[in-house]
């Protein structure tokens, strides 16, 4: 890594060797090195370090475009937008500002101050770059129609279509506007599976109806609303609902505000940012919408599922505590994450101490609570335990309840864990039941008698079924794999091990699985060097450890 940086350096360094540097007279060697060192803070994701550096090398960040953009990211990922608007503004007349975020930051700036002429006018000065990327247009025209919308007080006609982000922003309008059609366009949105869950926006049709007095529409809107299957804001709207709480909804959204709407507007395209892994970018326009809506706190779970991916505890932490206790389902949320973290950088066993503790202190858990508590003790191995609260989900909600099926395979799998494989095949049966054709409980029904030497043939049939419907999950493929490997069909079974270690690389069982394969069909190096990868893969448990030395050392023949 020390290589890399210090070749990375280097390469700078030659590259800005130029006669301006050489005749500048502000140009000294400590400026040129944090410049340098925040670059690399700023590839490392140190966004705290790179501003730093930034700030105390601006004579070179006034004079180069690059450093300048980077500059001015840094500030928003550290959600300074305020100060990197005032940076942008006085260097606006400068070439080194001229690149579209720079510009989406004056549009904001005069959004937020009610200035919509002035937006419009910096609006043409953005035009320029939406050839660049497909979203920097659909974030131009959609800002484009929003403005208008809130100058002129009307739906603009002649407009550019983006499918669904179209319908979100018009729904979004009329609901500013308080047309007539509302309730229609929030309809046609909620109702939308084409190819994405827009549940989102239910709670903002539940905050439209209670923002215009209509109580009685809200309580029958939430009657279909089910805690285990529902988004984490719609929960905890319901919730608020439930205990009357209707301040809740006024206090951090309204479709009234402009700010709010452009907040949302620019969560939407953080979001699609994170849905790619685009971390960076989702936190920058994540903190354009914190800025125009810093009531709407709940929105920075978003980010701390970024930081939460890259590894950014310490962010994701400091995050977490603005949710409270008063709001039970993001302050339940926080106390996950935190068992997750804690996870991460302590140990498994002090994570499920944690949560259980936390758990401990809830007078009256819902049946979402109890089911998460329950997949903490299942991925613990705490089989016992999750099978008691499992049970406790179960007796809560109905037996018309779409999520009841996920529930019965949950409680099968631990029943399963425990050897308890009628009691497990019972689960599993009422599960397929309610939904005949779900391939993970019939991957995992068909794995498990494969697994006992049972109904070898019918497990096979199953897993067919599974693998037509998810062609693509690397669990199923490796089970129908190995089904084939136990009926000697070698060749077929080497075809999808092989495409489930190309999907799974990194799965322990996957690459024991191949390397049993490889080893029957003699091919024995591949078999061992396959074996050998289990060994150093951090999920490998020290049991599988042990059978694994002893086929790589005997082969089949003892393990």
């Amino acid at each position: 890594m020390f290589i890399k940086k210090t070749k990375f350096l280097i390469f700078i360094f030659l590259i800005y060797q130029t006669p301006l540097y050489s005749k500048s007279n502000s140009f000294d060697t400590r400026n040129l090195s944090k410049y340098f060192s925040g670059i690399v803070a700023y590839e490392n994701e140190d966004n705290s370090s790179a501003l730093n550096f930034f700030s105390t090398s601006k004579i070179l960040i006034k004079k180069h475009e690059p450093f300048f953009k980077r500059y001015i990211y840094t500030l928003v990922l550290e959600n300074k937008v305020l100060q990197a608007i005032n940076v942008v503004k006085n260097n606006k007349e400068k070439k080194n500002s001229n690149f579209f975020e720079a510009h989406l930051l004056l549009i904001l700036d005069s959004i937020k101050k009610n200035d919509f002429n002035k937006a419009n006018m910096q609006l043409i000065n953005a035009e320029k770059f939406t050839q660049e990327d497909d979203l920097n247009l659909a974030i131009f025209e959609t800002l484009k129609q929003y403005i208008f919308t809130f100058k002129e007080k009307k739906i603009l006609k002649d407009k550019k279509k983006f499918g669904n982000l179209s319908l979100i922003s018009e729904t979004f309008q009329r609901c500013y506007l308080n047309d007539t059609g509302t309730d229609t366009f929030f309809s046609n949105l909620i109702n939308n599976y084409k190819k994405i869950d827009y549940t989102r926006y239910s709670y903002f049709y539940l905050s439209y109806l209670i923002e215009n007095q209509r109580l009685d529409d809200a309580n029958k809107n939430i009657k279909n609303i089910e805690y285990l299957n529902s988004t984490l804001l719609l929960s905890q709207g319901k919730s608020w609902i439930e205990n009357k709480n209707f301040k809740k909804f006024y206090e951090i959204f309204s479709c009234k505000n402009h700010n709010d709407i452009i907040s949302e507007f620019f969560f939407l395209i953080s979001n699609l940012y994170s849905s790619e892994g685009n971390f960076e970018k989702s936190n920058f326009y994540l903190n354009f919408s914190y800025f125009l809506n810093p009531k709407f706190t709940f929105n920075l779970s978003l980010g701390i599922e970024n930081y939460y991916q890259n590894k950014n505890y310490d962010k994701a932490k400091k995050t977490l505590k603005l949710f409270k206790k008063e709001d039970n389902f993001y302050y339940w949320y926080r106390k996950k994450k935190e068992a997750q973290i804690i996870a991460k950088q302590v140990g498994k066993s002090e994570s499920l101490n944690y949560i259980v503790a936390e758990f401990n202190k809830i007078d009256e858990p819902n049946e979402k609570f109890l089911f998460d508590i329950a997949n903490f003790y299942k991925n613990s191995k705490e089989y016992e335990k999750a099978i008691k609260y499992y049970s406790k989900v179960l007796e809560k909600i109905d037996d018309s309840s779409k999520i009841k099926s996920d529930v019965l395979y949950r409680r099968g799998s631990s029943y399963e864990r425990l050897g308890k494989y009628e009691k497990a095949d019972i689960d599993f049966f009422n599960s397929l039941l309610i939904s005949p054709n779900d391939a993970y409980v019939l991957n995992y029904l068909a794995y498990s008698w494969l697994e006992r030497d049972y109904k070898i043939n019918e497990a096979i049939k199953m897993l067919e079924t599974a693998y037509a419907s998810k062609s693509n999950d690397p669990y199923i493929i490796d089970s129908i794999g190995w089904a084939y490997y136990l009926i000697n069909d070698y060749v077929k079974a080497e075809k999808f091990l092989k495409k489930a270690v190309e999907l799974m690389p990194d799965d322990p069982i996957v690459n024991d699985h191949y390397g049993d394969i490889l080893w029957k069909l003699n091919r024995k190096i591949q078999a061992r060097y396959f074996w050998a990868n289990v060994l150093n893969m951090e999920d490998t448990e020290e049991e599988m450890k042990e059978k694994i030395n002893a086929k790589i050392i005997n082969g089949l023949n003892i393990s």
